[in-house]
């Protein structure tokens, strides 16, 4: 029975899945990590299979007028509609990076869609294809003054109204 909570709880197992892509804004924001290349696999000790610890993140040319910074980690592959990793919003506008295994200090972190406010590793069930995890960073104009533990639909609506830019960094994950 717990075998199966935790496949339940996994990539579009239960909670919240988000029934649209992330919001839209116009490229411009340079993100990357350290941790992974665009494009290319995550390492296992930034998932569930792992140390389920967050990666590395950087960024550059954040435009001018941005009050603050939103993250939203997701995985568009999940069965069921989108899964939504990580929400960190309230970023402060003249920071530039997350550490490894940590929210930047002064942001908030939202709820993912397992219902918990901090990061949970890529997951995908045991056998599929690799799934892609899209990391989306936006410049906001205004801070969404969202709770601590807002839900994934609502740090979701307030970017979509704010959004300025966007920057965004895709890694793989496939688990055995």
């Amino acid at each position: 029975m717990v075998c199966l909570l935790l496949l339940i709880a996994g990539c579009g197992g239960g909670g919240d899945k988000a029934v649209e892509p992330a919001p839209d804004a116009p490229p411009g924001i340079e993100l990357t990590s350290a941790g992974f290349k665009a494009g290319g696999a995550i390492p296992t000790k930034y998932t569930c299979s792992g140390k389920e610890i967050s990666p590395p993140l950087a960024w550059a040319d954040v435009p001018a007028g941005t009050n603050s910074i939103a993250l939203l980690v997701e995985d568009p592959d999940a069965p069921g509609g989108t899964y939504t990793h990580w929400t960190v919003y309230g970023i402060p506008a003249s920071v530039r990076k997350f550490a490894q295994g940590k929210a930047p200090s002064g942001s908030t972190q939202g709820e993912n869609s397992s219902g918990d406010d901090h990061y949970g590793g890529p997951c995908p069930p045991k056998g599929d294809e690799a799934h892609h995890y899209e990391f989306n960073l936006y410049a906001l104009r205004k801070d969404p003054k969202l709770p601590d533990g807002a839900k994934p639909d609502d740090v979701r609506a307030a970017i979509k109204k704010q959004a300025l830019a966007r920057g965004r960094l895709i890694g793989t994950f496939r688990r055995g």
